[in-house]
């Protein structure tokens, strides 16, 4: 829709189109086979790889050149989180101990869904997973489909040398790498690092809050990579706070939006129910 919509090169809509023409054409394929156990169990799990395709699909739209007026407004918010109210001297007074996990933390996130996919299947709540994409996915691509119309480039890029970490860790040098090379250029703003986390641990309270240790796991998690984000300079500290909004937005979104699917297919089952004949019986030897 978005590539239907805006302004960009012929040749990149054209892409977009065929691409989603594609997958819907996968999905078309999936649901006709929908009576056979595997293909129920790949409809579950194909949305990892579009969470993928999603993503890189968002860097075709990149602008061709960044203005950076707004990276200038939301820089000020995190010096002063990280420089005037201490932050980074906070989250590095123990060595490498916080840095690390933080980097660690933002790492992860790529794993945050097949690792939750498997958390349902492992607590046979496999019949729940369409509440939990559901949930994930408004939380992503909610934050995807507003890049375009928030151009911008991470702060460790328009302002290189500034107020990044003074620790410097492997797994520092593994995320620069992997963002480095796969990273896209339209937008930082919302974090979908952040609304994933987030979307995934509401998702994860809704469906199993008799687990609250695993509950609590999430949430601290999803703080984890709030904290990554700005403190590695990968993210601004408003990208993290509309990331977190869009998060829970997807959680109400999502739970209402299955919600109404459940209740539209209990009143399609009582339909057909309605419109079977009832079966006559009749007595016949003295037995009905």
């Amino acid at each position: 829709m978005l590539a239907l919509v805006l302004s960009i090169s012929s040749h990149m809509r054209v892409r977009t189109v065929i691409a989603n023409v594609v997958v819907l054409l996968l999905y078309v394929w999936l649901f006709r086979l929908q009576r056979y156990p595997l293909a129920q169990i790949a409809r579950d799990w194909f949305p990892q790889a579009l969470m993928i395709l999603a993503y890189k699909q968002m860097g075709w739209f990149a602008p061709a050149t960044h203005t950076n007026l707004r990276e200038h407004q939301w820089i000020v918010w995190d010096r002063l989180l990280l420089n005037d109210l201490h932050g980074r001297a906070i989250i590095e007074s123990l060595g490498p101990i916080l840095p690390s996990l933080l980097e660690l933390s933002y790492a992860l996130v790529y794993a945050v869904p097949p690792i939750t996919m498997a958390v349902i299947y492992a607590t046979g709540l496999r019949r729940r997973t369409d509440t939990l994409l559901t949930i994930y996915l408004l939380g992503l691509f909610l934050c995807y489909a507003q890049f375009p119309f928030w151009p911008s480039e991470p702060p460790r890029v328009v302002f290189p040398g500034e107020d990044n970490p003074t620790v410097h860790t492997a797994l520092r040098s593994f995320n620069l790498w992997l963002v480095g090379n796969y990273g896209i250029h339209t937008s930082v703003f919302p974090s979908a690092h952040v609304s994933g986390a987030v979307a995934a641990a509401f998702g994860i309270g809704y469906l199993l809050p008799q687990r609250r240790r695993l509950v609590l796991a999430y949430f601290g998690y999803s703080v984890l990579v709030a904290i990554a984000t700005v403190y590695g300079r990968y993210h601004y500290a408003v990208d993290a706070a509309a990331g977190f909004l869009v998060g829970v937005f997807g959680f109400v979104f999502g739970v209402w939006l299955t919600a109404r699917a459940d209740q539209y297919r209990a009143r399609a089952g009582a339909a057909i129910v309605s419109m079977v004949p009832p079966t006559v019986s009749t007595k016949k030897n003295g037995s009905l």
